[in-house]
């Protein structure tokens, strides 16, 4: 006698956890944010397999490309667990063009990665609005990406990021550390806050600490804390651009990960030294909290946080002083805080008493 066995469960990527149709919901959603980033040699059209670039229509003759990826770290964490998603993708995209300005080069177009367990379009759509954010304010077109929806890869509500980010210099305009010179001055730039490094120590710090991030800072009774915190990564290219062209910079370090200490020492050749004042500017109220709540030792914090330089200068002695005035008039916020000399590649940071806290007068060196 014949059973009737019921027909075999028909699979779908969709059981599987995985729709096509969000993702291609997204794409239409986020293609307008695309085109809003266009600039010459780019269109900004998304939908293809890869994305053009023409250099002659963005004016270069004879260009050298160079190419940077990153991600923002741990900082994703915070913007996920306080839905703070709208300025994330700006520190993807500082992340990467402010690694291109540091060699000389004009970031030309961006490509990000987005990666989940389940497609939220909300979420993603406000990440992607950052990014082409921080396209806009840096000048370079967000030509493509890949939205990745993995179920079983991520915790619920997660994500992660990473940004792609190629740029061009014409030959010979290159920044290679090659014209530091002993007597040369360091000009440092303010940054905007923690940037995107050391993050993790942050959390660790809110955590051990139960800070309330939804609760005014301490230090600036104005803004919540998790705002001062997630305030996104300083985007440094247009007002540096027009003096690397004009050959007025010998070089440039991003202070990331490694601080200052780390990240100076990456632009010098050798028998040259860097020797940085912690006392030529003043300290963030942000970095002194941290500091603070952590008791963070000052070595430990010239090489974790940016310490409220976000990108340092090498510059000629006589160029100095106008080259502030000038970035100055430009938007940024310029200190003098060091000179080359000679000596082992390497960096040293010197600070007075109380100078970040210090219980006596202190010293840091990091050999390059």
């Amino acid at each position: 006698m014949a059973t009737n066995t019921p027909p075999p469960e028909s699979y779908t990527y969709a059981k599987a956890g995985v729709s096509i149709a969000a993702g291609n919901a997204l794409v239409r959603a986020i293609g307008p944010l695309a085109r809003s980033t266009a600039r010459p040699g780019a269109d900004a059209e998304l939908g293809g397999f890869g994305g053009f670039f023409d250099l002659k229509a963005a004016g270069y003759t004879d260009p050298l490309l160079v190419a940077a990826n990153d991600g923002v770290g741990t900082k994703v964490k915070l913007a996920i667990d306080h839905d703070r998603h709208d300025a994330i993708g700006i520190d993807l995209v500082a992340m990467c063009v402010n690694d291109l300005i540091v060699q000389g080069a004009e970031p030309l177009f961006f490509l990000d990665y987005f990666a989940t367990g389940k497609l939220d379009n909300g979420v993603a759509e406000r990440v992607v609005a950052g990014i082409a954010d921080g396209c806009k304010i840096a000048g370079c077109a967000l030509i493509g990406g890949e939205t990745a929806e993995m179920p079983g890869m991520y915790a619920a509500g997660d994500y992660d990021l990473a940004g792609f980010c190629v740029g061009a210099v014409e030959r010979g305009q290159q920044l290679t550390g090659d014209r530091v010179a002993a007597g040369d001055v360091l000009l440092g730039l303010a940054s905007s806050g923690v940037h995107s490094n050391g993050y993790s120590l942050v959390r660790r710090l809110a955590d051990d600490l139960g800070w309330r991030m939804n609760r005014p800072a301490l230090f600036d009774q104005e803004r919540l804390l998790i705002d001062t915190l997630i305030e996104p990564t300083r985007i440094y290219v247009k007002s540096l651009l027009p003096f690397i062209r004009a050959g007025r910079i010998h070089a440039l370090a991003h202070i990331t990960g490694g601080g200052l200490l780390e990240n100076v020492p990456r632009v010098l050749p050798a028998g040259l030294h860097a020797r940085i004042d912690a006392d030529a500017w003043p300290q963030p109220r942000l970095m002194a909290f941290l500091q603070g709540q952590g008791n963070i030792e000052p070595v430990e914090m010239a090489r974790t946080f940016n310490c409220g330089i976000g990108m340092v200068l090498v510059v000629a002695e006589g160029e100095a002083e106008s080259l502030s005035h000038d970035l100055a008039a430009a938007g940024e916020t310029v200190f003098r805080i060091g000179e080359i000399v000679a000596g082992e590649r390497g960096c040293t940071v010197v600070g007075s008493h109380e100078t970040w806290s210090a219980r006596a007068a202190w010293s840091a060196t990091h050999d390059g």
